[in-house]
């Protein structure tokens, strides 16, 4: 079980040694006025994140994203993706998860609000050929707090050495993802 105080504290800890002009944390109007946009909360954890270590700038590679703004945010992605999804014929993007940080390449690492642990998703477009995009969508972690330990571990599959490694454990096909697309209509 992970103890999600020191969690916490860990990332920030590392955060602020990763960047020396990380941004303030957010507080509670702007996650309101986030989740009020979303028309859902967010995960507690991300929340907490949001919250208390900074509003994004931290975390792996390209590092997350702000929240809602300058710029690309958490919010004003996801909504653009669900808009784009809206009657669609084949959805792109599920509702409830939330796009944290781009890979580049078009690919996303996001976070399901909608499951209890907050599973760390990950959309790889690059399979796509037409029709459902199901086969676009992987399940990276069971819970932001497992894969938030794996940055801080430094064993992420997205670690420059994670293909040399024999523990590497890759992202694999997101079981939920072809009812959660048929749902996002």
């Amino acid at each position: 079980m992970i103890d999600i105080d020191d969690l916490v504290q860990r990332v920030a800890g590392r955060a602020a040694s990763d960047s020396e002009d990380l941004p303030g944390p957010v507080d509670d109007a702007v996650i309101a006025e986030a989740e009020g946009r979303l028309g859902f909360a967010l995960h507690p954890l991300l929340a907490r994140l949001y919250r208390e270590v900074a509003d994004g700038g931290f975390g792996p590679d390209y590092r997350l994203l702000p929240l809602l703004g300058p710029g690309s945010g958490v919010v004003g992605e996801y909504l653009t993706r669900r808009e784009a999804s809206r009657g669609a014929e084949h959805p792109e993007w599920p509702h409830g998860v939330v796009p944290i940080l781009t890979w580049g390449c078009a690919m996303y690492a996001g976070v399901d609000c909608l499951s209890e642990d907050g599973q760390v998703l990950l959309f790889e477009p690059n399979p796509y050929s037409g029709g459902s995009w199901e086969q676009c969508w992987f399940l990276d972690s069971s819970s932001l707090a497992a894969w938030l330990e794996t940055w801080l571990a430094g064993t992420g599959w997205f670690e420059e050495d994670a293909f040399d490694r024999d523990d590497l454990i890759e992202p694999q096909p997101w079981d939920q993802a072809a009812h959660r697309l048929a749902s996002a209509a």
